[in-house]
């Protein structure tokens, strides 16, 4: 029996709050004239179930195509000033992989960025795949990139265990949809949540996963 653990990316694995803030702030001033909005308030509006990110960072009912080539070039650059691994992340880990679980992260960012930080961070190379929402049909709750990952790793439902770590509902919704087992993270962008199985610290999730 293999064991495969996938994660979210931001909010579970690294902290890039403040970093997604400014480079929505410089779209905000330099393409709409407006008032840079705080961290709290951009974390807020990414972790809402039901939200318009357009309505609530840019003040447009879509993404205008502007917009999205100002963001992307700005944050190409910014992704990788201050993101940090929240404590106990890399040791977990490093206990999950010297354990023999596959890995992969998941995540609503566009895959190059994904990888770009994840490198910048040094633990790029313990995941067998990255999977960004440009890389799939459908993001999150979708399950499409979890099936990704599993069928890379040779996933069989019937014998191996697999689990999806992350910090908020579409999250939880995307491991019930590819039929794993979720773990609901609260050490990152969510303080607190509603799912069967919480985890208070990475180590949590190393503990349950090689239990």
């Amino acid at each position: 029996m293999q064991k495969i653990v996938i994660f979210d990316m931001d909010g579970t694995l690294i902290d890039s709050k403040k970093d997604i803030t400014t480079s929505i702030n410089y779209v905000r001033k330099h393409n709409h004239n407006l008032e840079p909005l705080s961290e709290d308030f951009v974390v807020e509006a990414i972790n809402m179930h039901e939200r318009n990110l357009p309505k609530l960072f840019y003040n447009t009912q879509t993404y205008e195509q502007r917009d999205r080539e100002v963001f992307e070039k700005h944050y190409k650059q910014q992704c990788i000033e201050h993101p940090y691994l929240y404590d106990g992340v890399l040791e977990m880990l490093q206990e999950l992989q010297k354990n023999g679980v596959k890995m992969g992260v998941a995540t609503n960012a566009p895959t190059l960025f994904a990888k770009t930080m994840l490198e910048h961070l040094d633990v790029a190379d313990m995941f067998e795949l990255i999977v960004g929402a440009d890389a799939v049909s459908a993001s999150k709750p979708s399950p499409e990139m979890l099936l990704k990952i599993l069928e890379v790793c040779h996933y069989d439902k019937e014998h191996d265990k697999a689990w999806m770590v992350g910090d908020n509902s579409k999250d939880m919704e995307s491991a019930k949809n590819a039929g794993i087992e979720a773990l609901f993270a609260i050490w990152g962008f969510s303080a607190f949540g509603e799912h069967t199985q919480i985890v208070t610290t990475p180590q949590e999730v190393v503990e349950i996963v090689l239990s």
